[in-house]
C-alpha cells in the first residue's frame, strides 16, 4: 500500500528551488527516513506532507489528493512533530499529552473516557507514565522527545511525520527515540517519515530510506541500498566507506 504519492511537486521561494519535479512514492507500514545535505528538501518536503507549505504538483495521502482532506480528518489520520516544538512553559506532562486528543473534540469539546483512556494508553507505550504530574520543562531533551511523542501518539494518528527528532540530543537519547518511534510503528502498524541527518541512525532504526540532493530524489530503497561506498557519495559528494559491526551492522565513515 501506497502512504504518499508524490508527482512533479516543486516548491519555491524566492530565488530558489526548494524541491524540483520530484516524484516518489513512500510506502505504509513503513519507518521512512528522509536524508541528505542541509538544503537538499528534506525538511520542505515533510512540511508539504505535513499541509504546512504550499506547493505545486500533486500529493495524495492514503489515496486521496491532500488538497479532498478535511482539516480535522486529515490531523485525526496524521499527527506533525516540528524541528522546534512550542513552548510548554507551566504545562505538566499529562496537560501536553492531553493536547493530542484536540481533533477528535475541538477546543471547547467534552473530554471523555475514550480521551482519557487513549492519553493513558500513549503515555504508557511512551514509557512517559511516571512523569505525567512533572512539568514538562524539568525533563531532560530525551524525556521531553518521548513526550511529544506520546502526544502524537494520544492523537490516534497512524502516520508520524517527524523533522530531525534528534538532532539536539546525545547519542543515548538518540538511539533510545529512534528506538521507540521503530517499536512504536512495527508493533502498531503505524507510519513514520523522519527527516535525519545521521546515515547511521537511518541504516539502522529505518526500513525504508529516501535521498535527496538540491530538491532532487537520489535514491530511494532499502537501507542496504544506501549503505555502499558509491550510494554515499553520490547523495554526500565525498567518498565513504562502509564497515561491518560485530552484531553485522553497517557504519559509514567518510574515507
Amino acid at each position: 500500500m501506497t502512504l504518499f504519492q508524490i508527482r512533479n511537486l516543486s516548491v519555491e521561494v524566492p530565488g530558489r528551488r526548494l524541491l524540483d519535479d520530484l516524484t516518489l512514492d513512500l510506502p505504509a507500514g513503513r519507518v521512512i527516513a528522509l536524508i541528505g545535505h542541509n538544503g537538499s528538501g528534506k525538511s520542505t518536503l515533510l512540511k508539504v506532507l505535513a499541509r504546512q507549505m504550499p506547493a505545486h504538483g500533486h500529493v495524495a495521502f492514503e489515496g486521496r489528493p491532500l488538497s479532498h482532506w478535511r482539516a480535522r480528518d486529515h490531523a485525526r489520520r496524521l499527527a506533525f512533530l516540528p524541528q522546534t516544538t512550542p513552548p510548554a512553559e507551566g504545562m505538566l506532562v499529562r496537560e501536553l499529552v492531553t493536547l493530542g486528543r484536540y481533533p477528535w473534540h475541538g477546543a471547547l469539546g467534552r473530554f471523555g473516557p475514550a480521551d482519557h483512556a487513549a492519553v493513558a494508553a500513549a503515555m504508557e507505550e511512551c514509557g512517559v507514565t511516571r512523569f505525567a504530574d512533572r512539568l514538562v520543562d524539568t525533563l531532560s531533551g530525551g524525556e521531553r522527545q518521548r513526550v511529544w511523542l506520546a502526544m502524537m501518539v494520544a492523537q490516534q494518528a497512524g502516520t508520524l511525520l517527524l523533522d530531525e527528532p534528534i538532532s539536539a540530543l546525545d547519542i543515548s537519547h538518540q538511539v533510545e527515540v529512534m528506538d521507540l518511534v521503530r517499536r512504536m510503528c512495527h508493533a502498531q502498524g503505524r507510519s513514520a517519515v523522519i527527516v535525519l541527518h545521521e546515515v547511521n541512525m537511518a541504516a539502522r532504526f529505518c526500513d525504508h530510506v529516501v535521498a535527496l540532493k538540491a530538491g532532487r530524489l537520489v535514491l530511494q530503497g532499502s537501507p542496504a541500498d544506501l549503505m555502499r561506498p558509491a550510494a554515499l557519495q553520490a547523495i554526500y559528494g565525498l567518498p565513504m566507506q562502509v564497515l561491518t559491526r560485530d552484531d553485522g551492522l553497517p557504519v559509514a565513515i567518510p574515507a
